[in-house]
């Protein structure tokens, strides 16, 4: 399938007042962002992609037209001659599409319309985040729906922590926002060309497209509760840094034993809320409160 990727936002969190870098061009470990984005798509047989460029969008060419698969690769230099031992982009198909500076996502979608509007269906990612979910699965479960898209969805990621407030002020509990049955756009899409009916010009994918359709029922939502971590910020950023150093890597799945991995399918991710435990707990928890 395609790879629709947003990368032509100006990425305000991320700047760091030195550089004029795109988001998805800051680096984690040799690569920027957007190649492990990439490379994860590829890693489920995914490689064509559409760049949809905007700000910054000659860093984003730049890189990719005088790429360097040494950077990554092990190699052999025999006579001067540089032989690879491995490749990452060598079959990857790249569409480069300038959908302008201040094009909200849902804009910079339809503006890429030609290049998927043929498809089955497509995918689509913010290019700002990475996860270990199985997109397979994902896929599958959105292919024998009739739903018109699908979104990945996660736990709250804010370290706030909730405060549950008796009658009389005084705190009854105290609760991570995580443990709370909310869940959160995780940035990573399955969408069928129909999606595009509901796209007005200028609009937004989620507010003008995923909420109509949620309304409609025609909208899924994969649940995930493996690593999934955002680069939105200079923080962010920097903890994917600092996770690459120490070898903490679980997005990059193409540097895993296929031995150990697990099929798609077992894998207690793909839960529903009656067989997920912990909204099981919750649920059991609002209902003892609700006794008391």
């Amino acid at each position: 399938m395609k790879v629709v990727l947003f990368c032509g936002g100006y990425g305000m969190r991320m700047r760091d007042g030195v550089s004029d870098l795109p988001k998805p061009m800051h680096p984690v470990g040799p690569r920027p962002l957007i190649w492990h984005v990439m490379r994860y798509y590829a890693h489920f047989g995914h490689t064509d992609f559409v760049l949809c460029l905007g700000y910054g969008a000659h860093h984003i060419k730049d890189f990719f037209l005088t790429y360097s698969e040494t950077a990554s690769n092990d190699f052999v230099l025999r006579d001067g001659d540089v032989h690879l031992l491995g490749s990452d982009i060598s079959d990857w198909t790249i569409t480069f599409v300038h959908t302008g500076l201040d094009s909200p996502i849902g804009e910079r979608l339809r503006r890429v319309r030609r290049h998927v509007q043929d498809e089955e269906m497509f995918l689509a990612n913010y290019a700002d985040v990475l996860t270990d979910l199985p997109l397979n699965a994902m896929v599958d479960r959105f292919r024998r729906s009739d739903a018109v898209g699908a979104l990945l969805a996660v736990p709250p990621q804010s370290a706030f922590h909730c405060v549950d407030i008796g009658e009389d002020d005084r705190v009854a509990g105290i609760t991570t926002l995580q443990e709370m049955p909310l869940w959160e756009n995780g940035g990573y899409f399955v969408l069928r060309p129909e999606v595009f009916d509901y796209l007005p010009p200028n609009g937004d994918l989620i507010m003008d497209a995923c909420r109509p359709l949620a309304k409609e029922g025609r909208l899924m939502a994969y649940r995930h509760r493996g690593f999934w971590q955002p680069a939105d910020t200079v923080k962010e950023r920097h903890a994917l840094e600092a996770a690459y150093t120490a070898g903490d890597r679980p997005w990059m799945l193409w540097e895993q034993n296929a031995d150990n991995a697990v099929d798609a399918d077992d894998r207690p991710d793909l839960v529903s809320p009656e067989h997920d435990p912990l909204q099981a707990a919750i649920a059991a928890m609002r209902g003892s409160l609700v006794d008391r």
